[in-house]
């Protein structure tokens, strides 16, 4: 008997969030996809689990229900233990007094310390992030999670922590690169869509100009080059050709090696030629 096929696409989709669930990721600060991924696991199961068990068109999720609990059931101790370390990292960050990264613009983020009615000093965010750190003593055995977080972390405030709290001193200073970050990301992925290339090793080169100059028209580009002296314009220009030398040598030879190869070589006779007419003899190397 051949299955409903609305009834089958159904049963696709909820194949489809368990898979999400088991593969989510995320590179977001203070968002951990597998620990996400396990609590949406955790819904998915509880939903299933309620429905009641027919033998015609639940059946499918009643079996899929139990492969589902044991998955919750075998990865809820380090469920459990990755999500007392995030309770633990939000309390770090609220130390430091960031923001939720979920719910703040870019901006927002990095301009935490305008959040406080009194203004911080670094010694006062020293002496409360080293006590929380104090009383941060997880096990390593039965929260190994947590353990590796607590190290890492000593670690890194151990040898980092002094120069992370100039920003609460000196007005205006971020605490964070993520407004560079951006920019950079930016560049790399409008490099990518006018190359086609995945690599964006060009922007070693000229990446400088164009963090310089970024305009929204070609009267405000203009504008911005003509506030640059002549002198200097062809200075740098003449440095970005000779940047630009080797690779587009590479990509001719890439292309069609024999004409480039030709090329060079006529290069090489011509030059010969113009030595051996000059006054002062030209002899080869042995």
């Amino acid at each position: 008997m051949s299955r409903d096929a609305e009834l089958a696409a159904i049963e696709s989709q909820i194949r489809a969030a368990i898979r999400d669930c088991v593969n989510r990721t995320s590179r977001k600060p203070f968002r951990w996809g597998g620990l996400m991924g396990y609590q949406q696991l955790l819904a998915i199961g509880e939903v299933i689990r309620s429905l009641p068990c027919r033998e015609i068109d639940t059946d499918y999720l009643s079996v899929l229900s139990v492969w589902v609990d044991q998955a919750l059931s075998s990865n809820h101790s380090v469920a459990s233990d990755l999500e007392q370390a995030h309770q633990w990292l939000q309390r770090i960050s609220d130390c430091l007094r960031y923001r939720d990264y979920s719910g703040c613009t870019l901006d927002e983020v990095t301009d935490i310390t305008q959040t406080t009615k009194i203004p911080l000093t670094s010694f006062q965010v020293r002496r409360e992030m080293e006590e929380l750190l104090q009383m941060f003593q997880p096990d390593h055995q039965q929260n190994p999670a947590q353990f590796a977080l607590k190290k890492k972390l000593q670690r890194l405030w151990n040898k980092y922590g002094t120069n992370l709290l100039h920003c609460y001193d000196i007005p205006g200073l971020p605490p964070d690169n993520l407004k560079i970050e951006s920019l950079f990301s930016h560049l790399r992925h409008n490099q990518r869509r006018i190359s086609g290339r995945k690599s964006t090793a060009e922007l070693r080169d000229f990446g400088q100009y164009q963090v310089l100059f970024l305009a929204q028209s070609e009267e405000q580009l203009l504008a911005q080059i003509q506030q640059v002296p002549l002198t200097e314009y062809k200075t740098q220009r003449l440095r970005l050709a000779l940047a630009e030398a080797s690779r587009q040598q590479k990509r001719r030879l890439h292309r069609n090696p024999v004409s480039t190869i030709q090329a060079l070589v006529n290069q090489h006779q011509e030059l010969l030629t113009v030595l051996e007419s000059q006054p002062l003899s030209y002899q080869l190397d042995s």
